[in-house]
């Protein structure tokens, strides 16, 4: 273990006879995170980071496949309300245990002693390998920035909303203008059109809903910034629900504009671009220098995205590695003391994330391979913690501020079964027939990363990692919650 600089702090902690007590316990120095993240600072990071309508635009290549306009829309209703379930299941988490491990602390807690530390250990490396996979090649920053976080995150939220209008409003005009009209609402809300090649469109909708999962597929982004947010037990819960909110809101507008404004969807198919909505929006304003206008709207946005995910794959990667399930975990667990952020951790991820985007030049099946399995190891590794949780019957750790009641195990078993089921459908391959280009590898994937996290196990974590360490998490204003090694709660 290595030495730190430590002081005293008194914090406030419930005994075994249900009395609040008060302690003096040593805190390291440098494992702590300044609180520079307020409500609005926290709420701009977690929509910059979705940036979900922005997502839909960049992945709508694949989209049109998956019925068309129509079954866009409703692919991402559905995939929207079952992931309302599994954002409720992760807030109450966050409240009751605000920690920048998320998952990973979380299954330590909900396990309990005899599990915790396997389903944390899992929990922790499955979730990094997913924000470390939805990060590839967007950009290295300056290390000075870490600093500037909560600003830059504020700015890229302004750019977002402001795209938005931009771009619906240049979508619903132009055509009236331009005098070529409107698609009919028959089109954008009744046609379907399966492309895929399978036989069934009930299965060709549900996969279709793959594409919505993953522009709404972060909602525990901004748990990660757990210690670095004020009131993190109050304040995580109202950042979800903005997040998530805004996300639907806008996507849904985003759509159906962007929809009523195609006049010729053979077109577009016939042009065979690997990037169509530079070819909808040439057909919705007219110009192809409105048409790239309204790119550079939508990729601006892009390069704060990428700081947002950025933070939280470095957040996650120095939660894993101050306790010792990393390699290096001397530098990687360690607070830059100038830049106060988890520098090495957040460099390491940039450097792994920009290798596995220039696979893109070599072979973009396998770069979709990568990016295409964020979705299961997301899941994979939420269901490490909140299947626990429900084993338990809900009662191993104690409500935070935000609590479903007794509404909770109904929340829950609709997350955990739209996460199972749907990690199945989601391995399958993305059109009939398999060709070994458009085969889906995602299942190689994640057993590839299965086998390489359990073999880091058996030859060198099992004899260092003991779990979370002695952490502090905190639940009100007054009072403070410990989680353990072995992974129990102190309640």
């Amino acid at each position: 273990m290595r030495s730190m600089n430590s002081h005293t702090e008194k914090i406030y902690v419930v005994d075994d006879n249900n009395n609040v007590v008060d302690v003096e316990v040593a805190v390291a120095d440098d494992i702590h995170l300044e609180r520079r993240f307020g409500l609005g600072s926290a709420i701009a990071t977690g929509i910059c980071t979705g940036n979900t309508w922005a997502a839909l635009g960049g992945t709508i290549v694949t989209s049109f496949y998956n019925g068309g306009p129509s079954g866009i829309l409703y692919e991402f209703i559905a995939v929207s309300v079952c992931y309302w379930f599994v954002g409720a299941s992760i807030a109450e988490l966050a409240s009751a245990i605000p920690a920048s491990g998320g998952v990973y602390h979380w299954a330590a807690a909900t396990a309990g002693k005899k599990y915790g530390i396997a389903c944390a250990y899992f929990a922790g490396w499955l979730n990094f390998c997913a924000w470390l996979f939805t990060v590839p090649s967007t950009c290295i920053y300056r290390d000075v920035w870490h600093k500037m976080l909560p600003t830059i995150n504020t700015i890229g939220c302004i750019l977002i909303v402001a795209g938005f209008f931009i771009t619906i409003i240049v979508c619903a005009v132009m055509p009236h203008v331009n005098g070529t009209g409107y698609a009919s609402s028959k089109f954008v809300w009744k046609t379907w059109d399966n492309q895929l090649g399978y036989s069934s469109d009930g299965f060709t909708f549900l996969l279709g809903m793959l594409n919505g999962a993953y522009a709404v597929g972060t909602p525990d982004c901004v748990t990660h910034l757990a210690e670095e947010i004020d009131s993190a037990g109050r304040n995580l819960p109202i950042v979800l629900l903005c997040q998530i909110s805004v996300g639907f809101v806008t996507a849904i507008c985003y759509m159906t504009a962007m929809f009523y404004a195609i006049t010729d969807i053979d077109a577009i198919f016939a042009a065979g671009s690997i990037f169509p909505l530079g070819d909808i929006y040439l057909q919705a304003t007219g110009s192809k220098g409105g048409a790239l206008g309204l790119i550079i709207v939508i990729l601006l946005p892009t390069f704060c995205v990428g700081i947002g995910c950025y933070i939280t794959c470095g957040r996650t990667l120095y939660a894993l590695a101050r306790d010792n399930a990393t390699p290096f975990p001397t530098y990687f667990g360690s607070i830059d003391k100038r830049f106060k952020s988890p520098l090495y951790a957040t460099l390491c991820c940039a450097v792994i994330s920009t290798c596995i985007g220039a696979i893109y030049v070599g072979t973009t099946t396998a770069f979709s391979a990568f990016i295409g399995s964020f979705i299961l190891l997301t899941t994979s590794s939420f269901l490490l913690c909140i299947i626990p949780h429900l084993l338990h019957r809900r009662s191993i750790i104690t409500p935070g501020p935000f609590w479903l009641g007794k509404w909770g195990f109904l929340v829950n078993i609709v997350a955990c079964l739209y996460m199972i089921v749907f990690f199945v459908i989601y391995c399958f391959p993305y059109s009939m027939p398999v060709t070994p280009e458009l085969m889906n590898y995602s299942s190689v994937i994640i057993v590839g990363l299965a086998v390489a996290v359990s073999l880091w196990w058996l030859f060198a974590a099992r004899r260092i990692y003991k779990g979370p360490e002695l952490e502090f998490f905190e639940v009100t204003d007054s009072v403070m919650r410990l989680v353990q090694s072995h992974g129990s709660v102190v309640s």
